[in-house]
């Protein structure tokens, strides 16, 4: 059974001396306070299997501009949406998930006037199957109640009366 919500995104939480890092269930380490793209794009393409020549190719580079993107701490978000499609895996969430762990709380009653943003906003569901899952049977199991996972989770009230509705069993 899942007992935490990092089991629940398929990731054991470890406390370092600077931060936390995150295993997968194959016990692989991601450190996602200090993201190192060019060792995980490396890693990806090692599972992958994906040959050089037809990732030189599609990325039109050559080898020695692939090597020193696997030694590069950042990218250009250009080069790692290319990436993405060859290696058919999404790097950007691994940003996402750093925002999800290390991002301040927002301050609420903040006198600060918004303005409305130009730019897109995004409705894309960030929870898996599986992070849902785990907080409707913390509650259906009574370990714990609404207020707790909206409080400890800070996961929007509407959001979880939306799974609860959506996901009876």
């Amino acid at each position: 059974m899942i007992t935490s919500l990092s089991e629940a995104c398929g990731l054991v939480k470890i406390r370092t001396t600077t931060g936390f890092i995150f295993s997968n269930l194959n016990r692989e380490l991601m450190d996602f306070k200090n993201i190192h793209i060019g060792q995980i794009i490396r890693q990806r393409v090692s599972e992958s299997g994906i040959d050089t020549y037809r990732i030189c190719k599609f990325l039109k580079c050559s080898e020695d501009e692939i090597n020193a993107m696997y030694s590069s701490k950042s990218l250009d978000s250009e080069v790692i949406l290319r990436w993405s499609k060859i290696l058919e895996y999404d790097f950007f969430r691994i940003y996402t998930q750093h925002l999800i762990w290390y991002a301040p709380a927002l301050v609420k009653n903040q006198s600060v006037v918004k303005h409305e943003s130009g730019l897109p906003k995004f409705r894309k569901n960030i929870y898996t199957k599986e992070i849902i899952d785990f907080i409707l049977n913390l509650i259906k199991s009574g370990e714990k109640t609404r207020n707790q996972v909206i409080t400890e989770y800070r996961i929007p009230k509407t959001t979880l009366y939306k799974w609860l509705g959506k996901y009876k069993s």
